[in-house]
């Protein structure tokens, strides 16, 4: 088999607070193959963007990477790299594109001087070329008189636009890996189409990889290949798209499905996940989605699952229904801890 582009192993991200030891990513591994498109989704606080900073080693304290994490890129291992080699990877072959445009540009700047920025520090390129290259990706992302735009200031942009820069940053130095942070948060829905349409597109061009980091699964449906999903701190389950729609076997992914709204729903309301995610710095014993799940029985509370294997190694849950499945005929009302909230 073709070794993965990125293979994530046992990473742990812990943060050491007043309240205790947050472990915020708690035992996490994952491939990422070369021109794939992976998906990681769940709920706010569930770790996924705590992942994403991981790999590209922008925890900072209280946080850390704890000692026996691999994160290996490349066929390196990026957690014992030195700050200037890790440097030399951030930016130029893995680069991260974010959620809030406003906030991840700056102000005071052209866009076509951040965007040109990238080549200058990561190619090694003159002035000049630096802004005729950002010129152009600003043109291949779709920005309209890109020349123009690139003179312009953030502010002078609508939110599309910028997401656009961002993309076009991102993309500057054609990594190997892209990592999308919730790119479409902040859009309206006709231009989150065009953002995820404009990200498919750029990809085949280029050929990079995206780890595509969201809680919305209609964006995990328009643009991934295989979905990792994520519950306090850790993977409950991992599978290709088509399966994961088609037959979710964890519970929490059935209750994320089943919180999406569908054409022709005859019910006043959405159905919720009943209760939130527990804190990080007190994960339940065993299954850590046992409080909220309606199939919970004693050995949930006793033994913390394995990631079993449902039907193939290409599925796997982190649920006991994998060796009990008749319980599933069996639901009953899950213990509520707090106030049900829906699932984002």
């Amino acid at each position: 088999m073709t070794e993965p582009l990125l293979s994530v192993r046992d990473l742990r991200t812990w943060f050491y607070t007043e309240a205790g030891i947050a472990r915020s990513v708690d035992g996490v591994s994952f491939d990422v193959g070369a021109g794939e498109t992976v998906g990681i989704v769940g709920e706010s606080g569930c770790g996924k963007s705590v992942t994403a900073l991981s790999i590209l080693r922008l925890i900072q304290p209280p946080g850390r990477i704890e000692p026996g994490s691999v994160i290996e890129f490349e066929g390196r291992d990026i957690v014992t790299l030195d700050d200037h080699a890790m440097r030399d990877i951030r930016g130029n072959r893995i680069s991260m594109i974010f959620q809030e445009p406003m906030s991840a540009l700056n102000p005071v700047f052209t866009v076509g001087d951040q965007v040109a920025e990238v080549a200058r520090v990561h190619g090694d390129m003159s002035r000049g070329d630096a802004w005729k290259r950002a010129v152009e990706m600003l043109a291949m992302t779709g920005i309209p008189d890109a020349d123009v735009r690139a003179r312009q200031y953030p502010h002078q942009l609508s939110g599309g636009m910028r997401q656009r820069v961002l993309i076009a940053m991102a993309l500057m130095m054609k990594p190997a890996l892209v990592i999308a942070d919730e790119p479409t948060t902040a859009l309206d829905v006709t231009i989150q189409a065009q953002i995820l349409e404009l990200l498919v597109d750029l990809q085949k061009k280029i050929g990079t990889s995206i780890l595509m980091i969201t809680h919305d699964l209609g964006v995990i449906a328009e643009t991934t290949s295989r979905v990792i999903v994520m519950y306090a701190g850790e993977i409950v389950e991992e599978t290709s798209v088509d399966e994961l729609f088609a037959r979710p076997h964890h519970p929490y992914t059935e209750g994320l499905i089943g919180s999406m709204p569908h054409i022709g729903h005859d019910k006043d309301r959405l159905n919720v996940i009943p209760g939130t995610v527990p804190a990080p710095t007190d994960w339940p014993h065993g299954c850590r989605f046992r409080d909220r799940c309606p199939y919970s029985w004693d050995l949930c509370a006793r033994e913390h699952p394995p990631l079993y294997e449902i039907g193939s190694r290409a599925h796997v849950s982190r649920c006991h229904l994998a060796i009990e499945p008749e319980r599933r005929n069996h639901p009953h009302p899950p213990i509520v801890v707090q106030e049900g909230v829906a699932a984002a």
